[in-house]
């Protein structure tokens, strides 16, 4: 990056954490430290809350998702609106009239300690672990652009952010959200633009997506129904809408984000704004990533996008063999040319046999550059068997970072440390409100002032920020960033929906009941996971209807066997 880029960035960065700083002054007790003393208005819960689901993973993985696989992703939000509804007609009232501080503490209420305990740890295990990979996200980055090993950077990236969140609490991290959120419209718009500009001249915006769309990058809807298909239309509207309904509903990441509001009102429009936008947004991210896959039809792009593991291969003993593939690659893609070439000539004149023609001509060419990119793959493996050959991570961050000019690098980069700062703030700041509220407080200490507690709660930030570094030391072995969330995720929410939804609305199952069957539940659906019988979507409905389904069978044979027992 230039001089220039840096500077945006800084400044960028400096802005948010100033801000932050500025408006979080004044703590004095947990309510404060942990909820923002209840007093954030509908619009920054709304972007608070799109800012937490939006992190660096969704900038970085999205895109590079979009260019490899196409559009089909965005199935995945179908569900969100669905979910954001029943969220404010069931879970926000019940939340705000307990005033509760984390959404764990109306399970007690409801059932017993034990199982608000094991809700809370089964989060905390998920959101820890998760978090940990949003830290490691934006380490690409800097490990990119400063050509340092990702270690390096993971541990500066990790350590401001912990800093950041220790001194602020919730009310730092829902007002810079808000400005992070504003900043990342204004640059994802921008961004838009600029693909477009980047094109050639005779290819405007609407022909790219011609042309993108005859490789398969622009199917977004799929209405078959195959659960071993990961993003179709069903699978994000009823596995979607679960997996949301439990993210938003049970995940306290998301419930501290509107138990921040000052009314019922104001946190059921901050989520109602959420699932108004968040489709669209997703949308718009992907798109840019099928734009870029359109911008390189035109230009040869990297042989692979992760360019650490290519230094590594040329300065190996694999690399004549590297140095032949690329020329090979080099080759292939001017060939493709003339076959683009004569694509855009056929959509020109609409011509559908020539367009037909062309398109079979463009799926040969492709294949034969994947199969050049694969043998890439096995020299990086046979060099270093632990490389991370999944380069989808890297694809956006490369294109901007070679064609973008000088200042607006430096603003998209940026962006995306900004929604890593968000996201890993807000996830850190929900872990530590989850163990001194369900643990600490209940457990160890019931009676310490509240400046007691105010100074728990900092060191248990910070404990959890350690944690949360540690695991983004090993995200580099999990793929796309983006997808190990969401299977991360859908390997918890389901039980844990499923014990809401108990709670809420089947009154006859007590807690002993929904314990042992949340146990059981969560088992199962590893053990699923493990044997890949589904996509993994489908997990939190199995979850969610195992805990509801043993919960009512064991509450009819619970009570009999003690009775059998005492007899």
């Amino acid at each position: 990056m230039s001089a220039i880029d840096w500077t945006v960035l800084f400044l960028t960065l400096l802005l948010i954490i100033c801000y932050g700083i500025y408006k979080s002054r004044g703590i004095r007790n947990i309510d404060g430290y942990l909820l923002g003393n209840r007093s954030m208005p509908w619009y920054n819960v709304g972007l608070s809350v799109m800012a937490t689901q939006a992190s660096a993973i969704t900038f970085l993985s999205a895109p590079g998702l979009a260019y490899s696989s196409g559009m089909s992703f965005v199935q995945f939000y179908f569900g969100l609106p669905l979910a954001m509804i029943v969220l404010c007609i069931t879970f926000v009232p019940i939340f705000h009239r307990l005033r509760v501080f984390t959404a764990y503490e109306f399970l007690e209420k409801r059932f017993d300690i034990k199982t608000r305990a094991l809700t809370a740890i089964l989060f905390l295990i998920q959101r820890g672990i998760s978090t940990g990979i949003t830290i490691f996200a934006p380490s690409i980055i800097l490990s990119t652009i400063l050509h340092v090993d990702v270690t390096y950077t993971t541990l500066f990236i990790g350590s401001l952010v912990v800093l950041y969140t220790v001194y602020g609490g919730t009310k730092a991290v829902s007002y810079t959200q808000a400005l992070q959120m504003s900043i990342i419209f204004g640059g994802l718009l921008v961004a838009g633009f600029m693909v477009v500009h980047l094109l050639p001249e005779d290819i405007g915006f609407s022909k790219a997506l011609h042309i993108a769309g005859k490789s398969g990058k622009t199917n977004a809807i799929d209405f078959t129904f195959d659960p071993n298909n990961q993003y179709t239309v069903w699978t994000g509207l009823i596995g979607g809408f679960f997996l949301q309904l439990s993210y938003f509903g049970t995940d306290q990441s998301q419930v501290g984000r509107y138990l921040t509001s000052s009314s019922i009102r104001d946190s059921r429009l901050g989520l109602l704004m959420n699932g108004l936008l968040k489709v669209p947004m997703q949308f718009a991210i992907l798109l840019i990533g099928v734009l870029v896959f359109a911008y390189y039809q035109y230009h040869t792009p990297p042989v692979f996008f992760n360019q650490q593991e290519i230094q590594k291969l040329q300065g190996s003993t694999y690399k004549d063999e590297y140095k032949a593939l690329e020329q090979q690659h080099v080759q292939l893609y001017a060939e493709k040319q003339a076959v683009i070439n004569e694509l855009t000539t056929a959509l020109d004149k609409n011509d559908d046999k020539a367009i037909e023609g062309a398109r079979l001509k463009l799926e040969q060419s492709n294949k034969q550059v994947q199969g050049v990119r694969d043998n890439v793959i096995a020299l990086i493996k046979k060099n270093d068997g632990k490389a991370e050959v999944n380069d989808n991570n890297y694809v956006f961050l490369s294109f901007i970072t070679t064609t973008f000019p000088k200042g607006l690098i430096g603003l998209l980069v940026a962006i995306i440390f900004l929604a890593s700062m968000g996201a890993t703030a807000s996830a850190i700041n929900s872990l530590a409100s989850t163990t001194i509220v369900d643990i600490y407080k209940r457990f160890m200490n019931k009676d310490a002032s509240d400046q007691g507690y105010l100074n728990a709660s900092r060191l248990i930030t910070f404990a959890w920020g350690i944690f949360t570094i540690l695991i983004a030391l090993y995200a580099s072995q999990l793929g796309n960033l983006l997808e190990a969330v969401n299977i991360l995720g859908s390997l918890f929410y389901g039980t844990i929906l499923g014990i809401f939804i108990v709670a809420f609305y089947v009154k006859r199952i007590g807690g002993r009941a929904v314990f042992w069957a949340a146990v059981i539940s969560e088992i199962i659906i590893v053990a699923i996971w493990k044997m890949d019988v589904v996509a993994f979507l489908w997990l939190n409905l199995i979850g969610c209807a195992l805990v509801v389904i043993v919960g009512l069978i064991l509450q009819q044979i619970l009570p009999r066997k003690t009775e059998n027992l005492a007899g």
